[in-house]
């Protein structure tokens, strides 16, 4: 056992809350600022999902089926635990937050799921308070974070709307969000304020197992953010260099699928492959807005 791992004490299991990240952990339930404005203008009740409809503006286009699959065969063991929002709509309700849920539901053969129902008053009403408290509270990245993901999930606004709102750039609410991406271990650890966001964000994007297995040294040895990122750097230059040389043989037809991609994104798009047939595609952009307008076409 190393030096670092002796000087965590009972492990890592001690430093991290774990009333926080039992199976049922969920970050959103972290931390919600209207909570209590919502009790008082929204109800919860049982509706028949005959009774549920889509949202037609809803600005999500695409959904990952794979992914609604694996929440359907959730639902069929554990139920819907997070209430569907929905507002009046005729004699119907129509979905503001929640639609793969919706459609994870109808998958997994319920006729009945929990739902919160708001006006569309008490919906403007609850945005205003939740864009209020960003900006008043005194809140860590985490709260912020899934702040920004209510208005996006709950209130269906975009990025720029949000950034609009709280008077910061669309790439700054996109890049306080990502932190949702972390383990929820990471998640835990800088919501309770033993880890800084600084510590955490060159670890956004990696592998989780790697994530886990770096955080107690992290911890223990009180790593700077600057550190981290330093490890995460050496870690993929060592991997790269173990990784098999790229070849230049492509196929023609793949050079065609290449040429029709630069002309559907407007931008270069290369593609590296190695002597086992295994390869990425690379989508360049110059700016953040180059890469909202690529990842729009994308989804």
């Amino acid at each position: 056992m190393s030096a670092a791992k002796k000087g965590l004490g009972r492990g890592f299991d001690s430093l991290i809350p774990t009333d926080l990240i039992d199976d049922s952990f969920d970050p959103n339930n972290l931390y919600d600022p209207i909570a209590d404005e919502d009790k008082k203008v929204s109800h919860e009740q049982t509706l028949p999902l005959t009774k549920i409809v889509a949202n037609p503006d809803q600005p999500r286009r695409q959904f990952d089926q794979t992914a609604i699959e694996e929440l359907a065969a959730s639902i069929k063991e554990h139920g819907l635990i997070q209430p569907i929002v929905v507002t009046p709509k005729g004699e119907a309700y129509e979905i503001v937050a929640g639609e793969r849920r919706y459609r994870a539901s109808t998958l997994a053969g319920l006729t009945e799921v929990p739902v919160i129902i708001r006006t569309l008053s008490a919906q403007n009403q609850l945005e205003l308070s939740l864009v209020e408290n960003i900006q008043r509270r005194d809140l860590n990245a985490i709260e912020t974070a899934i702040a920004y993901a209510k208005l996006r999930d709950q209130f269906n606004l975009t990025n720029e709307q949000i950034a609009a709102r709280v008077h910061k750039s669309s790439s700054s609410i996109i890049n306080t969000m990502r932190l949702l991406k972390l383990p929820k271990e990471a998640i835990a650890l800088v919501a309770e304020g033993k880890l800084r966001e600084g510590q955490v964000r060159p670890l956004i994007g990696q592998d989780d197992t790697l994530i886990l297995e770096i955080l107690p040294k992290i911890l223990a040895e009180e790593w700077s953010a600057r550190k981290v990122e330093q490890y995460v750097v050496n870690l993929k230059r060592a991997t790269e260099a173990n990784e098999p040389k790229e070849t230049v043989d492509v196929a023609p037809e793949t050079v065609a699928a290449i040429d029709a991609l630069s002309n559907r994104f407007n931008t270069k798009v290369a593609i590296r492959t190695n002597t086992k047939g295994a390869g990425k595609i690379v989508i360049d952009f110059k700016n953040q807005q180059e890469f909202e307008r690529i990842k729009d076409l994308l989804s």
